[in-house]
């Protein structure tokens, strides 16, 4: 993980609109890094960079199981179709596939380093983002992987399934690598300094880029033209509401988001906690949640009206993940170990904590 100088916000944030005094334990596993959700099973998935390990929570019981993967768990996805979780394992450069329905396991080499992995869910095909060996391993339905070459230092990636076409923003190049999805030949487009993170409106075919070193947002449309918006200060993090036509931006240093109207590009600067790092959308109540890693809160935004109320989460919130479905959102608690559960309808933290067992595999 890349670390952050830290910036003090000034501007004290709106109380949460409900009591946060319902709390419940749910313990994850050492150093909790990242989340996915999948919503037709409401199983969560968190991966625990430091040992090694997925916490599974069953979401309607708040059960927690330990599924033991590689080397330093650093990403995962979801494939809500065959019920199958992907951990992208920095640490041994591996990928470890989860049965969703049995939490077997199985594993398949990928490049040097996996940073990030997205499911194309219409074609079934699996995109791992190496780091070390500027490549993406792409593995198809029946695990057989073959790589591709990406630019320098490739770091995030998300997919378009409507036109097949994957994105991969490469940090060190400082561009980005389009996947033809259907021939797997690629194209370059340039970007912004360090881009750090991508993401991809299906319903307009426009792709984001957030480029951290240059506080910059690059637009891509379906044609592949450019163009530039600027926002504040390391831009880290992206999220998208296609229903809305929506864009956020996470600013860690300036700690603040940046909502860009997708219609005319236009922009609002709404102040978050110290150092926001992610955020999730969830486009059926139009929320969208931002961690706060250094004031340990998450920033609950009304994309209505970008009014905002904070809510306290554990210890260094790292990363989250909404369920559509239920409306609840897990916060992944990169200091002390713990998800931190979070009612979307009430705003109500309804889990968080140390105690409880974990069942290990």
């Amino acid at each position: 993980m890349v670390a952050l100088s830290l910036v003090v916000c000034l501007v004290a944030l709106r109380p949460s609109r409900h009591a946060q005094d319902t709390t419940q334990a749910l313990p994850a596993g050492s150093a909790p890094f990242a989340v996915a959700v999948n919503p037709a099973t409401n199983k969560i998935y968190v991966a625990n960079f430091g040992d090694g390990s997925i916490t599974v929570i069953d979401g309607a019981t708040q059960a927690v199981t330990e599924v033991h993967v590689g080397t330093h768990p650093a990403a995962l996805a979801v494939n809500a179709a065959n019920n199958k979780i992907y951990v992208a394992n920095h640490g041994d450069s591996t990928l470890t596939v989860i049965d969703g329905a049995t939490n077997r396991t199985s594993t398949i080499p990928v490049g040097k380093s996996p940073v990030a992995v997205v499911v194309n869910q219409a074609t079934q095909r699996v995109y791992v983002a190496n780091e070390f060996s500027n490549d993406i391993t792409v593995v198809d339905e029946r695990g057989s992987a073959v790589n591709i070459r990406a630019g320098i230092g490739p770091q995030a990636l998300d997919v378009n399934p409507v036109t097949n076409k994957i994105y991969v923003a490469n940090r060190a190049s400082n561009d980005l690598t389009v996947i033809d999805g259907a021939s797997n030949a690629t194209s370059t487009v340039a970007v912004g300094v360090h881009p750090a993170a991508v993401a991809v409106n299906p319903v307009t075919n426009q792709v984001y880029v957030a480029n951290r070193g240059s506080k910059s947002v690059t637009v891509i449309d379906g044609k592949g033209n450019t163009h530039s918006i600027p926002v504040k200060t390391q831009p880290v993090a992206l999220a998208v509401n296609p229903a809305a036509n929506k864009i956020y931006v996470a600013n860690a240093i300036s700690n603040d988001v940046t909502v860009i109207n997708g219609a005319d590009n236009s922009t609002v600067t709404v102040t978050t906690g110290t150092t926001p790092l992610c955020l999730a959308v969830n486009p059926a109540t139009d929320q969208v949640y931002v961690t706060n890693q250094a004031s340990n809160t998450v920033t609950v935004l009304d994309g209505l009206n970008n009014t905002v109320s904070t809510i306290t989460a554990g210890i260094s919130p790292r990363a989250l993940a909404v369920n559509q479905l239920t409306g609840r959102v897990y916060v992944a608690n990169l200091r002390d170990g713990t998800v931190t559960v979070i009612d979307g309808a009430s705003q109500k933290v309804t889990a968080s904590g140390k105690a409880g067992a974990r069942k290990s595999l």
